[in-house]
Formats: structure tokens, C-alpha cells, sequence
């Protein structure tokens, strides 16, 4: 079901829609450390940039079945891109 509404939406090169809700199961209630969160996020995106796009192509994403490496690329671009636009970064 999630694929036919959302995919479409979340991996093309069209830009999210602002405010859009989060799901609840996605909001974070617990404290983070800050120092911790961003080592976590880099190390990811150093694990991405090592795995290569070959990588990702035609892997199976858990929500969206399996992608190409335009569709992963943009999915983890406007992922992040997203967040760190939340903060101001």
C-alpha cells in the first residue's frame, strides 16, 4: 500500500512537500546526544560513498521493493537533504 501512494513522491527528483506530517512511529521522543547522532550520520554516509552505486542497484528497499541507483540516490539525497534543512544546516 505504502508503495502506491508514496513512491512515487519519495524517490523522483521532484522536491518534498513542506510540512508534510511525519509518521508517528518516526517522531523521536528520547534525548539524543549530539556528538554521538552526527558520528552515526557521517559513518553512513562514508559506509554509502565506500558501497558505491553498483551497490544499489536493483536492491530492495524495505518499503519500496527493489530500486535503481537513480531512485536510491534520490530517496538518500532528499532524506537527508530534508533533515538537515529541518535544523538549518
Amino acid at each position: 500500500m505504502l508503495k502506491l501512494f508514496v513512491k512515487g513522491k519519495v524517490v523522483t527528483e521532484k522536491p518534498y512537500t513542506p510540512n508534510s506530517p511525519t509518521a508517528p512511529a518516526f517522531i523521536i521522543t528520547d534525548a539524543k546526544q549530539f556528538e554521538k547522532e552526527k558520528t552515526r550520520l557521517i559513518n553512513h554516509i562514508n559506509q554509502t560513498l565506500d558501497n558505491g552505486a553498483a551497490y544499489f542497484d536493483g536492491r530492495e528497499s524495505h518499503s519500496f521493493g527493489k530500486l535503481n541507483v537513480t531512485e536510491w540516490n534520490n530517496m538518500l539525497y532528499k532524506h537527508l537533504d530534508h533533515h538537515l534543512s529541518q535544523f538549518g544546516v
